[in-house]
């Protein structure tokens, strides 16, 4: 049995109202995060309401992801959540803090090759990605202990890119090794 792999969005938008790109990526991330084993955390997103009533009006608002779909199945199988902004961290349920960024610390760089394999050994693992072209702020990145670059050369990606590519990528390196 194998550790989890959460990921991770951290609203780097607007942490007062909720815009229709923070929609958009929630509906976008569900599907591929349940295709590919990954659970899903939410981080400084305005949403209000209980958990159920979230969970029902974001699959409401999106035709992505069979009409929302996946965000329902995520969280009827506990793979879903939603947190505030992290003070001093991140939830330590949800595993090690890593940050997705193409800028890494040379001294916390963990490649996603060596990820998979220590979340097939047992670890759990969250992976945090920001939205938009901000991405991270600093202190999120100091608060994590590893840094995961996915192309291996520090290129850049956009957004909805990363949220496709992370969990394929991750997944198809628990798959084979």
């Amino acid at each position: 049995m194998g550790g989890r792999i959460t990921l991770g969005l951290y609203n780097s938008y607007d942490p007062v109202r909720l815009h229709d790109i923070h929609r958009r990526s929630i509906a976008r991330a569900a599907p591929v995060c349940y295709a590919f084993e990954m659970n899903l955390a939410l981080f400084g997103f305005p949403l209000e309401g209980s958990f159920s009533g979230v969970v029902e009006s974001l699959a409401r608002d999106t035709t992505i992801g069979e009409g929302g779909r996946y965000i329902k199945l995520l969280a009827e199988e506990g793979r879903f959540g939603i947190f505030d902004f992290p003070g001093r961290g991140f939830p330590p349920q949800l595993g090690v803090a890593v940050a997705a960024t193409s800028k890494p610390a040379r001294e916390k760089l963990l490649s996603p090759r060596a990820l998979a394999r220590q979340a097939r050994q047992g670890r759990s693992f969250l992976v945090v990605m920001g939205l938009g072209r901000r991405g991270l702020p600093r202190e999120v990145l100091g608060m994590t202990k590893h840094h995961l670059e996915l192309s291996g050369k520090g290129i850049p990606f956009e957004t909805c890119t990363v949220i496709g590519m992370l969990p394929a990528l991750l997944h198809a390196y628990r798959e084979v090794g």
